[in-house]
């Protein structure tokens, strides 16, 4: 089944070079100039990944992929942007975007990361591993799901991925290069602060779900680990 990319870019030439390079490799893209036709798009539509400009004509990319994420966790979201202040990058992250490609790019290089992205959340849906219990957290990696204390949390694609890793090493300390690695893998175009966003945003989410909870650990100078 061919997958379907919504491209929301306002300028007709990246998109048509989007849309070229994507429709070479088997995807079906879809390409709108807006945001509000975006969101419309990813309503009606369902896309497989949606390819997001951050300065769009009439709401900012971070807006519409905060509107998106409140309606989907699970659907991927790649920015698109000559934005290349980390400050920008780290807002990216914090509202659920799970890559960022900085104009000028390579249309290749743009095709390979939804390659990469699509592949791996397969990888996920397709698990079909024992759900893992950890004093109140529980992992259900067939349905990619984590809930704490019974109620399952809303948590983005890299904030699952980074639970489930500290989830199967109870304990174990890991650095920010090593999360790095485990979780973002050949996709990673990302820094130590890519780590801390994720860390504290899972933080607010545990808490908002329990005030009580404190399960990931910060060792100074080492990195993370769950408490066991």
């Amino acid at each position: 089944m061919t997958s379907q990319i919504l491209i929301v870019e306002d300028e007709p030439a990246i998109a048509d070079t989007l849309c070229y390079a994507l429709r070479s490799e088997g995807f079906a893209p879809q390409w709108v100039a807006t945001g509000e036709a975006g969101l419309q798009a990813v309503a009606a539509e369902k896309p497989a990944l949606v390819i997001l400009d951050v300065g769009l004509p009439d709401l900012s990319g971070f807006e519409v992929c905060r509107r998106i994420r409140a309606a989907s966790e699970s659907l991927p979201v790649m920015f698109l942007t000559a934005r290349s202040e980390e400050i920008d990058r780290v807002l990216g992250f914090e509202i659920g975007a799970d890559d960022y490609v900085l104009k000028p790019f390579s249309p290749r290089e743009v095709v390979a990361r939804v390659r990469v992205i699509l592949r791996r959340q397969g990888a996920n849906a397709c698990t079909t591993t024992a759900a893992i219990a950890n004093d109140g957290l529980q992992l259900d990696e067939a349905a990619a799901r984590i809930s704490w204390q019974g109620t399952a949390l809303g948590l983005t694609r890299f904030e699952y991925l980074l639970l489930r890793h500290l989830m199967k090493h109870p304990a174990q300390v890991f650095s920010r290069d090593q999360l790095l690695d485990a979780v973002w893998g050949s996709e990673r175009d990302s820094t130590d602060r890519t780590v801390d966003t994720h860390v504290k945003t899972l933080r607010a989410k545990l808490r908002a779900a329990s005030p009580e909870a404190d399960l990931i650990a910060t060792h100074r100078g080492l990195g993370y680990s769950l408490q066991a």
